[in-house]
């Protein structure tokens, strides 16, 4: 019998991001899937002008209908979670699956290149401390490292002792395994970094910078990232398979003219190795 995952994420209508992306890859990756949108977005919101309908009502009523049918997973996946109210409904329910031996992935969608995102402030890095608390796995890029545990970010790159050190901070918030993508160390070498709970080791993965930005890169790495972690792959095994099916998309498409609605559906599938 297939695991089955769930998707805690928002989705557009116009672009291959969030749940549109992650959906058909752990679908191709032999997964079934479930969803569970955080909203509804009109296009990625690279192209500037954006609507979003929250559906915080919808989730806490879905929530209590599945208790109530007893629906379990194996997994479930977090990403962009819209308000205050959500975060606290999807911890709560994370930390009662979790209690049930239910895998926690969470990616805390916050910010970039060192900035938070337009409407997430110091409340939202409070409550998406408590979300990572509950988890097994933690996928941060450096920017909401540094929020997270109040270090700063140094655009200029900084050292591999300091990065292991907004490890450590995460770790004593509660999380089991920590990867950090997109480290720039002081000589501008960009890594991943993290740590493996199970072998209570630290790591760093170099990678070369492609200077193209899709949407939803990230939404990709998490997916084959969880799918190799759920297929009994070890954590650093897991990471430089994502890595690798993400470089392979960005260099086949970085032709593509409009790359604000990210990688097309049908680049995923010749990629991803089983």
């Amino acid at each position: 019998m297939s695991k089955k995952v769930l998707l805690v994420n928002d989705i557009a209508g116009y672009g291959k991001v969030a749940l549109s992306a992650m959906i058909p890859i752990l679908s191709h990756m032999k997964y079934e899937v479930f969803n569970l949108p955080t909203a509804l977005v009109s296009n990625t919101l690279d192209y500037g002008k954006f609507d979003i309908l929250e559906t915080t009502d919808y989730m806490r009523n879905t929530i209590n209908v599945w208790n109530e049918l007893g629906f379990e997973f194996d997994a479930i996946s977090t990403g962009f979670i819209v308000s205050k109210t959500q975060t606290e409904l999807v911890t709560d329910f994370c930390a009662k699956k979790a209690e049930r031996g239910t895998l926690i992935f969470v990616d805390p969608i916050m910010g970039d290149d060192g900035k938070l995102y337009n409407g997430i402030g110091d409340e939202t890095v409070k409550l998406m401390q408590r979300l990572i608390s509950v988890a097994d796995y933690i996928v941060p890029n450096y920017t909401e490292a540094s929020y997270l545990t109040g270090v700063s970010y140094k655009a200029e790159g900084t050292t591999r002792e300091e990065l292991y050190n907004i490890i450590d901070k995460l770790r004593k918030l509660g999380a089991k395994s920590v990867v950090i993508t997109s480290g720039i160390l002081e000589n501008k070498k960009h890594v991943v970094v993290g740590y493996d709970h199970k072998k209570n080791e630290y790591f760093t993965i170099p990678f070369e910078e492609i200077p193209i930005r899709f949407p939803g890169t990230g939404d990709i790495f998490s997916s084959v990232f969880i799918g190799k972690i759920m297929n009994n792959n070890d954590l650093i095994t897991s990471i430089e398979k994502a890595m690798n099916v993400v470089e392979k998309m960005i260099l086949q498409n970085k032709d593509n003219v409009d790359k604000y609605k990210g990688i097309p559906l049908e680049a995923y599938m010749g990629v991803i190795e089983e």
